[in-house]
Order: C-alpha cells, then sequence, then structure tokens
C-alpha cells in the first residue's frame, strides 16, 4: 500500500530555466527524438521484410530498435514539451508512470543486451552448433525473458518509491522523474532505500558490463583460430555492439553505483543514455553491416 503524501504534482526544473536555451533545446531534441524513432523504425521494418536477415542476431537488433523507439518515449516527448513552458508540472501519478516506463524499457534493454553478447558468443565461438543452439524457441524464450526482467525491476522501483511520503518542496532538481531526486525530496530516512536501488540498478548495471565484458574477451582469445575474413566480419559485429553497450552501460553505472545523491552531471549523463544512444543505435549498427544496408537498398528499390 502507499504511502500518505500531501503532494499531487512535482515541477521538473528542467535543463535550464533560461527561455532562449529552452527554445534551442526544443528543436534539438525535436530532431533527436525524430531521428530516433525514424532510424530504428526503418531498421525494425528492414529486418521484419528482409528474408536475408532472418538470423538471430537480426531478430534481437529488431527488439533492440522497438525497445529505443519505446525507451526514448518514456523520456523524449515530456523534455521537449517542457522547453517550450514555463512551468514543468507533472502529476504524482504521472511521475511514477513516467519512472516506471523508463526503468521498465531500461532494464530490458540492459538485458536484451547481455542476451545479444551471448548470440554473439555462440555466433563465434561454437559456429558448428549455433543453428542447433539458437533455435526460433529459444530466442522468443530469451526476449520474454527479457521484458519480464525489465518488468520485475522496474516493479521493484516504483515499489520503494511508494513507500516514501512526500511532504514538501516538490522541485524535482531534473528533467525527469528519477529515484534519486525523488528521495532528496522524501521526508523520512532515505539511506536504506538508497542501498536498495544501488543494488536494484547500479549492481544489475555493473553485473551485465562485466559479464559482457567476459564474453568478448573469450570471443577476441578464440578468433586466433578464425582465418582474417572471418576475424574481419566478427570484429565489425562486435565492435558495434560494444560499442553500444559502452555507451549506454557507462553513463547508468556513474549514475546508480553510488549512494543515493544527486550531481549536476547527472542530467548530461541521463541525456547519454536515455535520449542520445537510442538514436545511435541504428546508425552503429547500420553503418559498420553491409548486411543491413544491403537489405535497406533492396527495401527502397
Amino acid at each position: 500500500m502507499a504511502t500518505p503524501h500531501n503532494i499531487t504534482e512535482f515541477f521538473l526544473l528542467g535543463l535550464s530555466q533560461n527561455p532562449q536555451l529552452q527554445r534551442v533545446l526544443f528543436m534539438v531534441f525535436l530532431i533527436i527524438y525524430v531521428v530516433t524513432v525514424c532510424g530504428n523504425m526503418l531498421i525494425l521494418v528492414t529486418v521484419t521484410s528482409s528474408p536475408m536477415l532472418a538470423s538471430p542476431m537480426y531478430f534481437f537488433l529488431a527488439n533492440l530498435s522497438f525497445i529505443d523507439i519505446c525507451y526514448s518515449s518514456s523520456l523524449a516527448p515530456k523534455l521537449i514539451a517542457d522547453s517550450l513552458y514555463e512551468g514543468r508540472a507533472i502529476s504524482y501519478e504521472g511521475c511514477l508512470a513516467q519512472l516506471f516506463g523508463e526503468h521498465f524499457f531500461g532494464g530490458v534493454e540492459i538485458i536484451l543486451l547481455t542476451v545479444m553478447a551471448y548470440d554473439r558468443y555462440v555466433a563465434i565461438c561454437k559456429p558448428l552448433h549455433y543453428t542447433i543452439i539458437m533455435t526460433r524457441h529459444l530466442c522468443a524464450m530469451l526476449v520474454g525473458v527479457t521484458w519480464v526482467g525489465g518488468f520485475l525491476h522496474s516493479l521493484v522501483q516504483l515499489l520503494l518509491v511508494l513507500q516514501l511520503p512526500f511532504c514538501g518542496p516538490n522541485i524535482i532538481n531534473h528533467f525527469v522523474c528519477d529515484l534519486y531526486p525523488l528521495l532528496e525530496l522524501a521526508c523520512t530516512n532515505t539511506y536504506v532505500i538508497g542501498l536498495l536501488v544501488v543494488a536494484n540498478s547500479g549492481v544489475i548495471c555493473l553485473l551485465n558490463f562485466l559479464m559482457l565484458a567476459a564474453s568478448y574477451m573469450v570471443i577476441l582469445c578464440s578468433l586466433r583460430a578464425h582465418s582474417a575474413e572471418g576475424r574481419r566480419k566478427a570484429l565489425s559485429t562486435c565492435g558495434a555492439h560494444f560499442t553500444v553497450v559502452a555507451l549506454f552501460f557507462v553513463p547508468c553505472i556513474f549514475t546508480y553505483m553510488r549512494p543515493s545523491s544527486t550531481l549536476s552531471i547527472d542530467k548530461s549523463m541521463a541525456v547519454f543514455y536515455g535520449i542520445l544512444t537510442p538514436m545511435l543505435n541504428p546508425l552503429i549498427y547500420t553503418l559498420r553491416n553491409e548486411e543491413v544496408k544491403n537489405a535497406m537498398r533492396k527495401l527502397f528499390t
């Protein structure tokens, strides 16, 4: 049951209070959001409509594009709209919905990136058994696990916030409702809840990142037995994936692995992993992947 509180809405300070800079931010983030949606939608349509891209790797890539659209949409529209107005109010219920959405899709993406690394490990280290191991049934099950895992992660975050009493002030020094800014507004001791946030967000990010790094170390060691062409193709694919991993995980680890506190750089970190990374993912995967580029050309010819 939620703890009683006398706050019905919060006010987000956003990225800037300068009206001229707000107009610039509005245009910048509107363009980024449009590019994000269009780029990821293009990959989604290309993969689902092209028989050339029927392998598990592209199945996971299509799911990543869909998640990036959802993840960006949980943050960017509110940020864009708030850049036009002085008052940036968000209801208590809307704040909780945004918190749940961003951690839900962020959690799904974290687990999916780990699944994609496992797919590359099997493809490179066990190529003869790849089709036997990575069956359609297993791929669908792994994607289902990512959604369930993201839901459970976000549900824990939401339940932690629901226990907090808010009795004023109600000004959030951020452009999004997130855990650490909300913990600062709670009129109770949040030390234990802060540790739980580190356990549920920071440790999950760190463990997944370490597993990913370990898998790539194994892949790099195994590449010595491959031909020069095989090494080139594997490094191209894995390089694109590890770039995405680094762009997403490093800011997340920085934000959630430390004790409960808010820093001025947190807004920049949130923009990076929540707004920029979903836009960059399609560019990273398509610019380094000839199969995707060829499928796109055929789609438009």
